[in-house]
């Protein structure tokens, strides 16, 4: 094998896992953002009266 085609095979290679891994890293943070956002939501929609008070009638 060249040498040459295998400095290219190998350069490509690379550009390939590092451009993958910069998309990981991507997706990795917007999914951190994501749960973020849906945590404050969920933080927001709880009443903090609620189940405080039993209402019984017999």
């Amino acid at each position: 094998m060249d040498i040459a085609v295998l400095s290219i095979n190998l350069n490509q290679a690379k550009i390939a896992q590092e451009t993958s891994l910069a998309v990981m890293k991507l997706v990795m943070e917007t999914g951190k953002q994501t749960a973020n956002e849906i945590v404050k939501m969920i933080e927001k929609s709880i009443d903090p009266n609620l189940g405080k008070i039993i209402d019984v009638s017999v």
